[in-house]
């Protein structure tokens, strides 16, 4: 008998399948959650699969049922609910969504970045997904007001319709590649605006910290800087890649003599590319920092590790949260 069809009465659904301690394994795991063919899994399907998992964690499953089918219901799981709340995510928010939502952003921007109409346009685009998706994957043990959630809108298509058209007025004469280059420089910066601007409430109360075993212990402050500003870095890895080597290869293809000829499939290239792109820069990007961080007590804030010390004493080396995505 196979180890995918082995007895499920000792299988822990909540196990990592691969070392999240590594960033391999971090990889492996994103890249398995991050498939966007579970986008088009119907919803009483992820309704089985939440079941499933749910009926994992206290032990009570169908009988029959492998370990195979377990792994399968934890992927649709993980893939469209939310890690802290359990709640299933709306479809364009979810991280699986990110290929082919992103792919088709990040396509026409590259495409449409010589017209100031069109770089507003698909920046504003951009910025509507983005936060929608910041939104999404967010710590939910953090609420988020619709004032706070309308501020950092705002704030980050500001940036980026900004930075992408005073930065397309500075390069009117340098260099075509030069101006292909000026849409990831708007989405890094709207991204250092758009995530710390929708999760403020951690910057301000501190995020929930807790001990090796789950138990809540504390909020801090210095542990949301640190899991938002990871976010940062990981947003800004999974676009790069993409927006700055596909002008480059655009820039050489559109100078042969049959790409002239087909100027109207330049744009379907572009989305086809950028997605290829993506597949792989999502789940490396997100598998940049563990999900679950774990942090010294010697960086909390020194009231928290006074408070910790003082419950219990030096038995709690350090605290546990979720960076959100």
């Amino acid at each position: 008998m196979s180890k995918m069809e082995g007895d499920v009465s000792g299988f822990n659904i909540d196990a990592p399948r691969w070392d999240q301690r590594t960033f391999l394994g971090r990889v492996k795991h994103f890249f398995n959650i991050t498939d966007p063919r579970t986008v088009l899994v119907p919803e009483r399907e992820l309704d089985w699969a939440k079941v499933m998992v749910e009926k994992s964690r206290t032990g009570v499953v169908p009988p029959g049922t492998q370990v195979e089918q377990l792994l399968y219901a934890k992927k649709l799981y993980d893939s469209a609910f939310h890690p802290d709340t359990g709640e299933k995510m709306n479809v364009i928010g979810r991280m699986s969504f990110q290929v082919p939502g992103g792919m088709i952003i990040t396509g026409f921007m590259l495409q449409f970045y010589r017209t100031m109409p069109a770089v507003i346009f698909w920046q504003w685009v951009n910025q509507s997904f983005n936060a929608l998706v910041n939104y999404t994957n967010r710590n939910a043990a953090s609420p988020t007001s619709l004032r706070q959630m309308a501020l950092s809108y705002i704030s980050a298509t500001t940036t980026a319709v900004a930075t992408a058209v005073s930065m397309n007025m500075l390069t009117k004469k340098a260099p075509p590649l030069v101006g292909r280059w000026v849409p990831f420089a708007a989405v890094a910066a709207a991204n250092c605006v758009n995530i710390p601007m929708m999760r403020q409430q951690e910057l301000i109360e501190g995020i929930c910290v807790k001990d090796r075993n789950d138990n809540e212990i504390g909020q801090s402050r210095r542990a949301a800087a640190i899991g938002i500003t990871q976010v940062v870095i990981s947003r800004i890895t999974m676009a790069a890649p993409g927006m700055i080597l596909l002008p480059v290869l655009m820039e050489r293809l559109e100078k042969l003599c049959f790409m002239k000829k087909v100027k109207v499939l330049h744009a379907p290239l572009q989305v086809m590319l950028s997605g290829c792109f993506l597949i792989f820069m999502v789940p490396v990007a997100c598998g940049l920092f563990p999900q679950k961080c774990e942090l010294p007590v010697s960086y909390l804030e020194p009231e928290l590790q006074d408070t910790i010390r003082a419950k219990y004493r030096e038995l709690v080396p350090y605290v546990y949260f979720n960076k959100g995505l």
